[in-house]
């Protein structure tokens, strides 16, 4: 079992290696002298809908149009059956076409040819289908006569007039009048069901004051049948209670509705209440998709247009009054009929190639796939060995001729199908060559060309390009050879010109073709007019000398202000210039020459300034005063056009300063009402100019005058003009994507102008998808410069497009930009790396975090120094995203020291990293001799030379209260002695007690520590205290010797606890 799973899976990939690899399929060109030599399978070019309703009173035309080579012959079934056209006077069909006609000008019921109609279409290399034709008759039955009784109901209670119309085909128009045929006034509390029922949410007094009768029309016979009508009886009371809303369609609180892709989606949910209850329509999880969603029934009804997948889900109306409130849930599924993914496409084959026909359909469910060869199942086909029928894909190998066929594929499901027809054809034919022949091709030198070679043949040929009859295939280098024929020479030079011939070869034969290439200078002005100031009067002459190709034909024109210039009485056109004689001021502007070719042309621009000429003054009056400008006046527009008008307008006076310049200015009243923006600007001698237009603005222009002293007043607005829309050129700029939290992307925009929209209705088509994925692209519709796509992963790139788009269409394809989703906080640093390359320094490394979940703005680094159970104070270190290193200078060569590392993103601080620097070499020793004073063995001893102490003490007190004896003249000598000592300066103090002791060490705060050295000793003054022989102790009387006096003496031990009890003795 496991081996046979092995194979299938390993023939499947060959399966699919082989698909990969199929030679492309050949296209029959559409020259019509070509396709009527070339023989062709039958194509259904038309046909009539699948649900044909028709009018009885006319005639019944079922259409059938196709197309083929032979012209095909045509054949009809009707309900799965021969429909033998020749049995029935009625039943015709079309010259040359397969369209049946049946007449009923002789009688006859329309209703005797309802049924399901098919048209087949065959020649001798095959057969075509139609889709199946539901012939069905227009019905517009009666309405049933019916009594209907008074309606009796008491004020502000609810009422439904029940419509019932008679079903017709198709489905009536319903609406609602009084027998006057006055319509019925609808709003919230009084409107018309789906259904065609009138509900009222609660009866009012005046409802009594007309009856309501149901109206259906019908469609064909444009007739119109009433209902009997209703009429109401209101019961009044003193005063309506105000109630809370219940529905009165849907009934509970959910449903269930099933829609169809593609269709539209209608919500209905009438509610009664006093007051009527105002309807509110919600998307449990989500919003309603407001690009394609619309209100409709004073909110009663929602609709969802061109429904699709993303629209299943369970919505909910609110009705709510003051009184209070109730909802009802739909649950929406959307099933769809099948759709094409990959419709099969007709194929050209030449003899011996492969192919393959792919049929790819979808839906709700799953649509299954048949394949038909000539309208019979596949299944029951004639073998054919070079066939391979595998699920949705037909793979043909080797083909020969007559292996032409048309083949159906039928995609069905529970709500529809859809077939396809798509034929294979195997052909011979030897090369051709579409081309004109012995073209002549001239281009300019240094400038791209294309030499075209279109060919046809069956198999493909091979086309191999040649130059002045040279052996070797011209490809490569400067040349470029395209699929289609074409030879491209990226830049002609005078060396490529010559004879270039096409040869188009397949194992049937050959064809070619040649081109005569001839290379040509290019036009250039040498010399060209410069800017010039002229009094009036003068003459001027303005050079245009001209360097161009001698055998091609060259025009010189000029254009004064961008238009073309008249070459009155007082110019002279010549070959290398103009010349204008009595230059006035009226010639002030620009002037261009243009020089053109058929094949090229080129163009220089100067302006000309004309100076009036002031006379001398005749009398000692002073000069006028010179002032700002009158403003234009009688502003017209003519020559109107899709993008652009002509305005004319009629100067002001220049106030003694001539007028310089004139600025257009434009208003709409779409975007910005009442805000006047400049257009463009012209020179004073111009009073008329074209101004070029953007689609869907209602334009109004003004006219501003300038002159050296500022500038006149507005002119007067011109009439409007309305341009017609068009879809957008543009799309909008400054696309940015950033998130805002964590778990978004907020994609921003600059939108478009109002002379940039193009059209009503501007939105945005917002596109995403996660950049190097294979995920295919998000998509909403917004009117707003903003969209947040939300639930993204951290900081990931994503590929934005943003196009606009109007009720005309759509502007061209966007630029991608790359935008990134929300940051978070960092992942700790990957390690710490502590060295100590010395007892004054730490050296600490780190690498990045492992997810920095956004942009790295630094690092922040907080240690302290510690000793046992002793902690300096806690310092902070921020370094740069890019810096993984930092050196610290130890205040003390023992401490160890504690660091806690984080990176940081702008969110904020992320996880961090602890790490300690490792022990000096000293520390066992620093630890023994700092904390011996913790340690039990020293306390113990302690405790036991305490003790000895006091036993001491205890012996020594026993001892003298014996009667122990010393000579008072002694003790008197003694501290005679003992102040001499004092008073002698030469007295030897030392102060031993400053001294460090070798076993000391500085702390973390600097105070100095160091063990007790006290000994008995100390008490004893020196070594000279021991006990007399009459047991008194002698050496608390006396003082410590000068180190003279110490040396000369013997030495002495020192007393120890030892000593003193061996002295008891």
């Amino acid at each position: 079992m496991v081996m046979q799973q092995s194979l299938l899976t390993c023939s499947g990939v060959v399966f699919a290696l082989y698909l990969h690899h199929v030679i492309r399929a050949i296209e029959v060109p559409l020259d019509p002298n070509i396709q009527s030599e070339l023989s062709q399978p039958p194509t259904i070019t038309e046909q009539s809908v699948k649900d044909y309703i028709v009018d009885p009173r006319d005639n019944i035309f079922i259409e059938c149009e196709a197309k083929g080579n032979p012209i095909p012959t045509f054949s009809w079934t009707r309900n799965g059956k021969f429909f033998n056209v020749a049995k029935d006077p009625k039943v015709s069909m079309q010259r040359r076409s397969g369209t049946l006609v049946i007449d009923f000008r002789g009688g006859g019921r329309p209703e005797d040819y309802e049924g399901e109609y098919q048209c087949s279409a065959r020649n001798q290399y095959g057969t075509a289908l139609s889709s199946k034709i539901l012939l069905q008759v227009s019905r517009s039955p009666l309405w049933p006569k019916e009594h209907l009784d008074l309606v009796e109901i008491d004020e502000g209670s609810p009422l439904t007039l029940k419509c019932n119309p008679p079903p017709g085909l198709p489905p009536p128009v319903i609406f609602w009048m009084s027998s006057s045929m006055e319509p019925i006034h609808q709003d919230k509390r009084v409107s018309q069901g789906q259904n065609g029922d009138l509900y009222f949410s609660n009866v009012m007094l005046q409802d009594a004051q007309t009856d309501y009768s149901c109206n259906a029309r019908f469609h064909f016979t444009h007739t119109i049948q009433q209902k009997n009508p209703y009429t109401l009886k209101v019961q009044t009371t003193r005063g309506v209670m105000e109630t809370t809303p219940s529905f009165m369609y849907p009934y509970g609180t959910s449903s269930n509705q099933i829609v169809l892709r593609g269709v539209d989606l209608l919500l209905e949910c009438i509610a009664s209440g006093v007051p009527a209850p105002d309807i509110m329509w919600y998307k449990k999880g989500g919003e309603l998709p407001t690009d394609k969603t619309k209100l409709e029934n004073f909110n009663k009804a929602l609709r969802i247009t061109n429904v699709s997948e993303e629209d299943s889900g369970e919505y909910f109306c609110l009705a709510s009054n003051k009184m209070g409130s109730i909802r009802h849930t739909i649950s929406v599924r959307v099933k769809a009929a099948p759709y094409w993914l990959d419709e099969p496409q007709n194929l050209i084959l030449a003899p011996g190639e492969d192919g393959r026909l792919v049929c790819r359909a979808n839906g709700n469910p799953k649509p299954t796939i048949q394949w038909l060869v000539n309208g019979e199942p596949i299944e029951s086909a004639p073998p054919n060995p070079s066939r391979e029928v595998a699920g949705d894909t037909i793979v043909f190998r080797d083909t020969q001729i007559g292996s032409s066929a048309v083949y159906q594929c039928n995609a069905s499901n529970e709500h529809g199908y859809l077939l396809a027809n798509a034929f294979v054809s195997v052909l011979d034919v030897p090369p051709r060559i579409l081309a004109p022949r012995n073209q002549l091709i001239k281009v300019i030198q240094y400038n791209r060309t294309l030499l075209d070679c279109p060919f046809f043949g069956s198999p493909i040929p091979t086309l191999r390009w040649f130059k002045n009859g040279q052996g070797s295939a011209l490809d490569g280098e400067n040349y470029q050879r395209h699929e289609n024929g074409s030879l491209e020479i990226n830049m002609a030079r005078k060396e490529d010109q010559g004879i270039y011939t096409c040869v188009a070869t397949n194992i049937l034969g050959k064809a070619e073709n040649q081109v005569r290439l001839e290379i040509k200078d290019p036009t250039r002005i040498v010399r060209g007019p410069e800017d010039l100031i002229v009094k009036r009067g003068s003459m001027v002459r303005l050079d245009c000398r001209i360097k161009h190709d001698s055998t091609l034909k060259l025009t010189v024109a000029w254009l004064k202000d961008d238009t073309p210039l008249y070459i009155g009485n007082r110019m002279k056109k010549e070959d290398d210039g103009l010349i204008i004689y009595g230059v006035a001021e009226k010639d002030q502007g620009d002037y261009t020459c243009v020089a053109s070719t058929e094949l090229d042309k080129d163009s220089a621009k100067a302006f000309l300034t004309v100076l009036a000429v002031v006379s001398a003054p005749t009398n000692r009056m002073t000069a006028l005063p010179k002032e700002r400008p009158e403003r234009p006046r009688d502003l017209e527009l003519t020559d109107l056009a899709e993008r652009s008008v002509r305005l004319t307008w009629i100067p002001g006076d220049d106030n003694n300063s001539p007028i310089t310049d004139y600025v257009v200015q434009f208003e709409e009243d779409k975007f910005q009402p009442g805000s006047w923006h400049n257009h463009s600007r012209y020179p004073g001698s111009v009073n008329s100019a074209v101004l070029r237009l953007s689609p869907y603005v209602n334009y109004q222009f003004r006219v501003i005058a300038v002159n050296e002293v500022g500038s006149s007043l507005p002119s007067l607005p011109s009439e409007r003009y309305h341009t017609i829309g068009a879809s957008p050129e543009i799309n909008p700029t400054g696309v940015r994507g950033a998130g805002t939290q964590k778990n978004n992307m907020e994609i921003t925009w600059t939108p478009l102008n109002a002379t940039q929209a193009y059209g009503p209705n501007l939105r945005y088509i917002v596109n995403w998808r996660q950049r190097d994925t294979r995920d295919s692209w998000s998509n909403e519709t917004v009117r707003t410069t903003r969209h947040v796509v939300w639930n993204t992963p951290i900081y990931v790139p994503y590929e934005i497009k943003v196009q606009a788009e109007n009720d005309f269409g759509r502007a061209p394809e966007p630029d991608v930009i790359i935008g990134y989703s929300g940051e978070d906080l960092p992942s700790a640093p990957r390690y710490i790396r502590i060295r100590q390359p010395n007892l004054e320094t730490i050296t600490l490394e780190w690498d990045h975090p492992e997810h920095p979940n956004g942009i790295l703005t630094g690092y922040n680094l907080r240690y302290q120094a510690f000793n046992g159970s002793k902690t300096g104070r806690t310092l902070v270190e921020t370094f740069s995203p890019n810096q993984t290193r930092f050196t610290l200078k130890r205040t003390d060569p023992i401490s160890r020291y504690r660091f806690f590392l984080r990176a940081r993103t702008q969110v904020g601080d992320g996880e961090s990293i602890v790490e300690e620097s490792p022990a000096p070499l000293n520390e066992a020793y620093t630890k023994n001799h700092v904390d011996i004073a913790t340690q039990g063995w020293f306390i113990g001893l302690m405790c036991a030379i305490a003790l000895l102490v006091l036993i001491l003490l205890i012996v020594c007190f026993i001892k003298r209260s014996r009667g122990g004896k010393y000579p008072v003249r002694e003790k008197v000598e003694v501290l005679d002695h003992e102040d001499h000592k004092v008073d002698d300066p030469s007295f030897d103090y030392s102060d031993e007690d400053n001294k460090e002791p070798p076993g000391s060490h500085t702390s973390l705060d600097g105070t100095i520590k160091q063990e007790s050295d006290d000994s008995l000793v100390d008490y004893g003054e020196g070594g000279e205290g021991q006990f007399n022989e009459d047991g008194s102790f002698i050496g608390q009387y006396t003082v410590k010797k000068d180190k003279e006096e110490t040396e000369g003496n013997e030495s002495s031990e020192a007393t120890s606890p030892v000593n003193a009890i061996y002295s008891l003795a």
